[in-house]
């Protein structure tokens, strides 16, 4: 069972703290010594990886003494490396990843370093960051990651210019989805891009499904290891309208051979072979990169998942990433660690760090980033972030990452089973109350 301390509610508090810029530069200790190398894994691709790079740069150029030597990876194959490094006691210096379940058993483990102390010592690096971040962070009382990085809610995308060549609205509910999987398939145009094989992309469907239907309320319940807490009439409800979006056709053919980590599903919407798809906020600054023109001439549309008829979710709530997390192994160097801390307290909350996240279509997770957007349509884009993210009376974590790492493997497997016909609600439901706790 999680602790109280990674609570899923997260609504963003945005206050500035006071002085911070000033009391940055005193922050940490003496510093690393000369030489020092901190290694740090991360995910490659755009938009996150050339920020993270820029960072890393800006860092060893302002530290010529030291060094932070980066590598990346894809999502899922890094999913398996830093798990096998970990375990193997070969670890990186700096821990890439979202905090929860997975955080909290690599604390459990003595794998990480407690930060609370340091965070203790260092207010302004703990006061320049949105405040509710810190609950994917924490475990037991105690903060075991740096939040940094992005806020990314979940959203609903459209391409505009599909839309209006089979003269539709977007959805406003879910009646409305259902209504348009047909429009669409007549136009020979795929309903929805799903990068299924990814399995995660098919998991956020899970989530705003069931967020819309039932509330908060079920998950907060597998969340706090109560035995059967999927054995509620709504969780058959959702997993029942999944199954029949699969099979009205809802999702591109061969969706579940498509991967995410090559942002194929990304193509389908913005090359018109898909009218929608539901995708993290970091779609915008995929679609901004690799679609040519079709950002830049107004052709993705976006919004929430809209409510579920009759449902009991609040429209407003969200699912997604509150923030991206980097730990410190325990079995680095000493000097190893210095350097982390150093990159911690001083490039990922400057200026420039801020701009790089912004230019890439993202929300910064420091307070009062709001402050440096522009007019422009990625500016708007990034208000409507902000906004949504702020006034969710809900931010829930992504459920592969709020479980344990078992509860999370088992829920991933499923999800796929689920949304090729191999498993029954029923048996989803059933195959999932035995992992609670676990």
């Amino acid at each position: 069972m999680i602790g109280k301390a990674l609570s899923r509610r997260h609504l963003l508090g945005l206050t500035a703290g006071a002085g911070v810029a000033a009391a940055l530069s005193a922050c940490g200790s003496s510093g690393p010594g000369a030489g020092a190398t901190a290694t740090y894994w991360s995910l490659s691709g755009p938009p996150g990886e050339a920020a993270r790079q820029a960072a890393i740069d800006r860092f060893n150029a302002a530290n010529p003494d030291t060094k932070i030597a980066p590598q990346f990876f894809q999502n899922d194959p890094f999913k398996q490396k830093i798990k096998a490094a970990i375990g193997a006691g070969d670890a990186p210096t700096m821990i890439w990843g979202w905090g929860g379940g997975t955080l909290k058993a690599y604390a459990e483990a003595g794998q990480v370093d407690d930060l609370t102390d340091w965070f203790a010592q260092n207010p302004a690096v703990k006061n320049k960051l949105f405040p509710t971040s810190f609950g994917a962070a924490t475990v037991d009382g105690k903060i075991w990651a740096m939040p940094h990085e992005t806020v990314q809610p979940i959203l609903l995308y459209w391409n505009k210019k599909v839309f209006e060549q089979v003269k539709a609205e977007p959805p406003q509910s879910w009646g409305d989805i259902m209504d348009l999987v047909p429009k669409f398939n007549a136009a020979g145009i795929a309903p929805f891009a799903l990068g299924g094989q990814s399995r995660w992309t098919s998991m956020m469907w899970l989530e705003l499904l069931l967020d819309r239907t039932a509330g908060s309320e079920v998950f907060d319940r597998v969340f706090a290891g109560e035995a059967n807490a999927w054995s509620d009439p709504a969780v058959l409800d959702m997993l029942g309208k999944i199954q029949q979006l699969v099979a009205e056709n809802g999702f591109i053919d061969g969706f579940s051979s498509i991967t995410a980590d090559s942002n194929a599903d990304q193509a389908l919407l913005y090359t018109g072979k898909a009218a929608m798809m539901v995708h993290g906020s970091w779609s915008y600054g995929i679609q901004e990169s690799q679609g040519g023109d079709f950002v830049k001439n107004d052709g993705l549309g976006y919004m929430s998942f809209p409510p579920v008829d009759g449902g009991k979710g609040d429209p407003s709530n969200q699912v997604g990433n509150p923030g991206h997390y980097l730990s410190i192994s325990s079995k680095a160097t000493p000097e190893a660690k210095e350097v982390a801390k150093k990159f911690f307290s001083t490039v990922l909350l400057d200026d420039a760090e801020q701009n790089e996240w912004i230019k890439s279509g993202n929300v910064p997770i420091i307070q009062g980033s709001d402050k440096l957007y522009d007019t422009s349509p990625k500016g708007q884009f990034l208000k409507f972030c902000y906004d949504t993210s702020v006034n969710a009376k809900i931010f829930a974590q992504s459920w592969d990452q709020a479980l344990s790492p078992t509860a999370a493997t088992t829920l991933l497997e499923n999800i796929a089973k689920l949304f090729q016909n191999q498993v029954s609600p029923q048996q989803w439901v059933d195959n999932m109350n035995a992992v609670i706790g676990k």
